[in-house]
């Protein structure tokens, strides 16, 4: 099976990853797209793996409060620039990893990065900030969490 420009453009817009990772991922995976994906992800977790031991001394603190405004979280996620503090993206996973937080009453950072992401539960909220973790080509870190409830001590 091949692959077409317009291929490598969808999975580069799909994966945010570098217009050769798409190419060598589609043709590693013999052209299939789904198959590519997959590579491309799997790609980005291993460069996290990697950046394990680097220092985090930026991050962004992002909010999330549900509709009925009883319920409400934050979560305080570390990266080593401000440069990536401010990167759309990272700000997104951020407050999807708050809504996570809401949503499921994650007690403990450990707790939450094993759980399956509500949005996607194909991945865990590890590989979640994983995979962004590759794309910026930063480590990530889930720093602090707290969740708030109505009546909840």
């Amino acid at each position: 099976m091949s692959y077409t420009v317009a291929d490598v453009k969808k999975l580069r817009e799909e994966t945010g990853a570098g217009m050769l990772d798409c190419k060598k991922a589609l043709e590693e995976a013999k052209g299939d797209f789904k198959a590519a994906k997959e590579v491309v992800r799997k790609r980005g977790l291993a460069i996290a793996e990697k950046k394990a031991d680097r220092e985090t001394k930026e991050g962004y603190i992002a909010s999330y409060v549900h509709a009925t405004n009883k319920v409400a979280a934050m979560v305080e996620i570390l990266c080593e620039t401000d440069f990536v503090a401010r990167n759309e993206e990272f700000q997104r996973m951020a407050k999807d990893v708050a809504m996570h937080v809401t949503a499921m009453n994650s007690e403990s950072i450990e707790e939450l990065l094993k759980e399956p992401f509500i949005k996607d539960p194909s991945i865990t909220i590890e590989e979640l900030v994983k995979g962004v973790s590759g794309k910026t080509g930063e480590k990530l870190l889930v720093n602090k969490l707290i969740r708030f409830e109505v009546g909840q001590e």
